[in-house]
């Protein structure tokens, strides 16, 4: 049997916060191992904590949702945030997707694609609302002023973006193909040079998208 998935609540409302918690401790293969009210207590708190999925709310006192995003994602890289908001405008999912975001859901989803999306994001993969995806794939082929470079990635790069793709940090890409952090991180800087991308979210759909990776792999870590 495989271990629950440990699962945070970062969400102003105690109402909503014990709403989720009931839900969610319905499923036998999810565990919920703590919540915060604010975002500096959501960042201290998973970092302490290590969860698996941080649900995120994105208006929190004292820490915006979408700089605790960020603050998550940079010092506790193994702990995926699924976004669940009643926004869908521009200036909410596009920077929350650059925070690191893994997944975006509206607060009208159904409780069984609350659940079927943190499976998702707990498994790497990315779990967006269909409204969201749209925005983000239109973002996507918009891309660049530039056309990417006419230098192709090298074998390895497409190595390194399949696993971007698959939600893998830098650290588990290194352990995958035994290379350091610091070579990893190189690899990811050329690619998003090489194909004029702001950022990794934008190198994972550009690989899904070029048929480079698929959110069905099996993930090597």
């Amino acid at each position: 049997m495989t271990d629950p998935i440990r699962v945070f609540i970062a969400e102003d409302h105690a109402i909503v916060r014990k709403g989720l918690r009931a839900l969610l401790a319905t499923e036998a293969d999810i565990d919920v191992v703590g919540e915060a009210a604010n975002g500096r207590d959501a960042v201290a708190d998973v970092a302490r904590l290590r969860p698996d999925v941080v649900l995120m709310d994105l208006v929190l006192p004292e820490l915006d949702g979408i700089e605790a995003t960020r603050q998550i994602t940079a010092a506790s890289p193994d702990a995926r945030v699924l976004v669940l908001t009643s926004f869908a405008t521009d200036d909410k999912v596009f920077p929350a997707i650059k925070a690191g975001a893994r997944g975006y859901l509206l607060k009208d989803a159904g409780p069984d694609e609350l659940v079927q999306a943190i499976r998702q994001v707990a498994r790497g993969e990315a779990s967006l609302h269909p409204s969201i995806a749209r925005k983000v794939l239109t973002e996507l082929a918009r891309g660049s002023d530039r056309p990417p470079t006419p230098q192709p990635l090298t074998p390895r790069e497409v190595e390194v973006v399949r696993l971007v793709a698959r939600g893998l940090s830098n650290q588990q890409i290194a352990a995958a193909l035994a290379l350091s952090d610091a070579t990893v991180r190189s690899h990811v800087s050329t690619i998003l040079g090489k194909l004029h991308l702001a950022s990794r979210t934008q190198a994972a759909l550009y690989a899904l998208r070029e048929g480079l990776a698929s959110l069905d792999e099996a993930d090597p870590a």
